[in-house]
């Protein structure tokens, strides 16, 4: 019983990186279930076990792709040094991660209330995990006396002008090389 109980584990987790390999490479507005089916190799029917409707089944891979991200990266947050190496760090691992979302995918997340709602709590828990290592830093004199929620706030929204595509049309930076200017203004903006 285990066994089999470990492989639909298997099997729906299999399903879950393949749905968001395939949103974040073309988004998902366009695709159908049936679409989805035949591209993941797989019956309708599976993809009703993993959701009830094709909305549901967007939202839950949505979650699922935060989920994997978040867990990428604090795994590489946890290497780092000091309270600057770590605020670099996260920044620029959640900027590899979102790095392979398409514009597409992008565009659809922004215009499917659900998925947004997803992207919007994972971006303010990203804003308190970065106010998190600021207050770190602060308590190990690294960083001056900083107001950590501002910072936070303040690296928040533009993680969300990031995403949004406008530092890309305003700056020509992409995603990548936005969080890590991001990293180096933060990080040397409170340094002591």
């Amino acid at each position: 019983m285990e066994q089999r109980t470990a492989f639909a584990t298997t099997r729906r987790t299999e399903l879950f990186d393949a749905l968001v390999a395939l949103f974040l490479a073309e988004g998902f507005a366009h695709l159908t279930l049936d679409a989805i089916a035949a591209r993941l190799k797989c019956s309708k029917s599976t993809l009703y076990t993993l959701a009830g409707s094709k909305e549901q089944l967007v939202t839950a891979a949505t979650v699922h792709f935060f989920k994997r991200a978040t867990d990428t990266v604090e795994a590489e947050v946890a290497t780092g040094k000091g309270p600057r190496e770590r605020i670099t760090t996260y920044l620029t691992a959640v900027g590899e991660a979102l790095a392979a979302a398409s514009d597409q995918f992008m565009t659809d997340l922004d215009h499917f209330t659900p998925a947004r709602a997803v992207y919007e709590r994972n971006t303010r828990i990203a804003a308190r995990r970065v106010q998190e290592l600021i207050d770190e830093g602060v308590a190990a004199g690294e960083f001056r006396g900083v107001h950590a929620a501002f910072a936070a706030d303040l690296a928040a929204t533009m993680m969300v002008r990031i995403q949004q595509g406008g530092v890309r049309t305003g700056t020509g930076l992409d995603d990548a090389a936005a969080y890590r200017e991001l990293a180096t203004v933060l990080t040397h903006g409170i340094s002591t």
